[in-house]
């Protein structure tokens, strides 16, 4: 089976009918098993992200704040999540697992997070609840530990990964792809090394056409050592953020090509779950899902069997 990632710790208390799905990292992990999607020998549990390793990333400054509660309100508002102790721990267990993952990929060709994604969070800021930014420190761990020179991001969230676009903004070894809703959150756009501003209500085909269009030849020319993709179900017709227009279907489709797309070159993929904003938690949960459903069926040869 796929090797995944998770951790109890994933899940930290919020105040009640707070609009981060903060549950759905639990539900997620348990329909994976109940559905025998994973299984217990497969999932690999992460270490937390100790502050040397956030500051891979982010200034001192801010690591510190975060982690000791003093950052000031109005940087606190910005991220969007009420501080805690419990969300610290869950905050850095959550970069230790996208570590993990991309670790277990590079070893295995093929491995996904049942969270990450945090790809608002800036050096010195936390945004559009984004605290520390996942993808780009297991970036710097690799490089650090001498396994990857080339990088390539796919971002596939419904918003443009700003954060990780201008901490990479300089690094020629990592290359950022990012295809998201024009008219959606972040304002004010950062530069990746390729975007893909998307129409408000594009449908299923319409994006993996695009979609198509861009990943063969991105990593021809890129031939990354590792590429780590952005799996936000957030694109999906029913998300309360998304102005995009694609189906249950359409997000496994879109997986399944990634993962195809990149394993049939010979390029491992680490995987993260990314945003995903619907009323609806047990649909939201089994939209999440769908990217491990599609790791699994393309390791395997399987067609893929909706249970909705």
């Amino acid at each position: 089976m796929v090797p995944v990632v998770y951790h109890p710790h994933y899940v930290a208390p919020l105040p009640p009918g707070h609009r981060f799905p903060m549950l759905k990292f639990q539900l997620l992990y348990e329909l994976l098993l109940k559905d025998q999607v994973i299984s217990l020998d497969s999932c690999f549990t992460p270490a937390i992200a100790s502050s040397a390793i956030l500051q891979l990333v982010h200034t001192p400054d801010y690591v510190e704040g975060y982690c000791n509660g003093t950052l000031d309100a109005k940087a606190q508002r910005r991220i969007g999540l009420p501080w805690s102790p419990e969300l610290v721990r869950r905050t850095c267990t959550a970069v230790g697992g996208t570590i993990l993952t991309a670790q277990l990929a590079l070893e295995m060709g093929l491995a996904c997070n049942t969270a990450g994604g945090t790809h608002h969070a800036f050096p010195s800021y936390g945004s559009g609840f984004c605290i520390f930014n996942d993808l780009a420190i297991a970036v710097r761990v690799l490089q650090h530990q001498g396994l990857v020179e080339r990088v390539l991001i796919v971002d596939l969230d419904v918003h443009q990964g700003d954060g990780t676009a201008w901490i990479f903004r300089d690094d020629p070894q990592v290359f950022t792809f990012s295809m998201h809703c024009e008219v959606n959150f972040p304002t004010r756009k950062q530069t990746s090394d390729l975007d893909i501003p998307l129409p408000e209500g594009l449908d299923d085909d319409g994006y993996l056409q695009i979609l198509a269009q861009y990943l063969p030849d991105l990593l021809t020319q890129v031939k990354p050592d590792l590429v780590l993709y952005d799996a936000g179900v957030d694109p999906h017709i029913g998300d309360r953020l998304g102005k995009l227009a694609l189906t249950d279907m359409g997000l496994y489709r879109r997986d399944r090509q990634v993962l195809s797309t990149c394993l049939a070159g010979g390029y491992p993929v680490a995987c993260v779950i990314g945003g995903g904003y619907a009323e609806d938690l047990t649909a939201l949960v089994y939209r999440h899902s769908l990217l491990h459903r599609a790791a699994r069926d393309v390791m395997t040869g399987k067609a893929f069997k909706p249970t909705f």
